[in-house]
């Protein structure tokens, strides 16, 4: 191979190195990405938004800092994505929506902001169910998203378009949201990583709307979608970057103190029925991290499902208080039967069950900081099922049902506020599997640390020709 071919295959990090040393350019990079991106995108439909000459123009910037020998950063000329429902300056911040199709933003949201500051090259912008509200991904705007290892499965949602993108090669890191799992299951279903940061770690902010009600403040996050952890980590750290637009950002150190390398390993939290395929790949996990030196122990998780009964509660409250009527007047009819299953498995609350739930949050995030004081990372399915049949939540409320009980560990995490990363491990035929991994407030540096030990033991093979 010379030094320009397949450069879409490269890890971040070995094409970010690459063209630091000047062995290849930006613009070969990006140029030989959006061939990649023009012949299998038709297949998947992930990247629903893209200006190549302004992409190309963007890597010519990063080529010509380097030529004047300045550094333009550590993802100098990575080309990345970022997903429909985050702001980019000249671009709809659609999230999925005929009714936001042409909200163009004036400003970067601070995560694509970092992202440009690193030197990463914007590619293009990824698809997201209308909302950004299911484990799926179509909406009446822009289409459907098909999972590029198997269409018959669900890419995951809401950041589908980033997962099927990263799995099949177009670009090396995609920019995903996350309030009940929309990183951490797309990388899931598509076979590749995904990390939910901790609660304030990633300044984000879209400036095209108005800031989210205290649902979205306390559970919504911004992260990384990668094929392997390095590259998790490289954008983990960029995407983190310093911005005071966002409120709740924290500059916390990007690495802790020591702890000891032990594990618990929670086959079924909180009472979740897990599938045999499931339960295997969490030994296997459990296994892999015991060969690399970690103390792994069966344990129970502290409580996920009322975590998860308020995080609805808070979700919904939110729409009830305007989204209905954006719903209403989308008139998409998956999110419409969607959001009328939630609705129907969570009661109107009134001012008091807010109060309340919030008063509880504060005990749930004490009771797992203090497993997580025995235990610093926990091994926990990221579905109770392999990923879905396509479109199986708008099948019937049981179809709705079903998703939304195996999704346990995605809904009920983001209530604490807590980091997660999903960890690719492994294939059941075509379907992708893995493990979630779970860690105290902001000790993303152990999920790191034990994701790399997992993936050095075998990860499914990616980037992939779209089935």
């Amino acid at each position: 191979m010379t030094t320009t071919d397949a450069l879409w295959r490269l890890s971040a990090a070995e094409l970010a190195a690459r063209i630091r040393r000047r062995e290849v350019s930006a613009r070969e990079a990006v140029r030989d990405t959006l061939a990649r991106l023009e012949a299998v995108n038709p297949a998947i439909n992930a990247v629903v938004d893209l200006r190549p000459e302004e992409t190309l123009a963007e890597a010519d910037r990063v080529d010509a800092m380097l030529a004047r020998g300045e550094d333009p950063g550590p993802l100098a000329g990575v080309p990345v994505t970022i997903k429909v429902n985050a702001d980019q300056k000249g671009f709809a911040t659609t999230n999925g929506l005929r009714i936001q199709k042409d909200l163009i933003a004036r400003e970067d949201n601070p995560v694509v902001a970092n992202l440009r500051k690193a030197g990463a090259v914007i590619l293009g912008r990824t698809n997201t169910p209308a909302f950004s509200l299911r484990w799926f991904t179509d909406n009446s705007l822009h289409g459907h998203t098909r999972n590029p290892r198997d269409p018959s499965i669900t890419p995951g949602g809401s950041s589908g378009g980033a997962g099927a993108a990263v799995a099949s090669g177009i670009g090396a890191i995609g920019h995903g949201t996350d309030i009940g799992g929309s990183i951490r299951y797309p990388a899931y279903a598509c076979g590749v990583h995904g990390l939910r940061p901790t609660l304030g770690r990633v300044p984000a902010w879209n400036p095209s709307g108005a800031d989210r009600h205290i649902g979205g403040q306390l559970m919504a996050v911004s992260g990384p979608l990668a094929r392997t952890i390095a590259d998790i980590r490289l954008a983990f750290a960029a995407m983190a970057a310093r911005d005071i637009r966002d409120p709740w950002w924290v500059g916390v150190p990007l690495e802790g103190p020591p702890v000891p390398k032990r594990a618990a390993l929670c086959v079924r939290p909180d009472g979740l029925a897990v599938v045999p395929e499931v339960e295997a790949a969490l030994r296997d996990a459990a296994r892999r991290l015991e060969a690399a030196g970690w103390t792994v122990e069966e344990a129970e998780t502290p409580p996920l499902r009322e975590p998860a009964k308020i995080q609805l509660m808070l979700w919904l409250a939110e729409s009830r208080r305007g989204m209905n009527a954006a719903i209403h007047r989308e008139a998409d009819p998956a999110a419409t039967f969607y959001h009328a299953q939630m609705e129907a498995i969570c009661p109107y609350p009134d001012a008091n069950d807010l109060l309340d739930g919030l008063q509880k949050r504060a005990g749930f995030v004490r009771q797992w900081m203090q497993f997580f004081e025995r235990y610093p990372v926990a091994i926990t399915p990221v579905s109770a099922e392999l990923p879905f049949p396509d479109g199986l939540d708008v099948s019937s409320p049981e179809g709705f049902r079903r998703c939304w009980e195996a999704q346990l560990t995605q809904v009920g995490l983001p209530l604490m506020g807590l980091p997660g990363l999903a960890v690719a491990t492994g294939l059941v035929g075509r379907v992708p599997v893995g493990v979630q991994l779970l860690a105290g407030r902001y000790r993303e540096d152990l999920l790191l640390a034990a994701g790399e030990a997992i993936e050095a033991a075998g990860v499914p093979p990616a980037p992939v020709d779209p089935a």
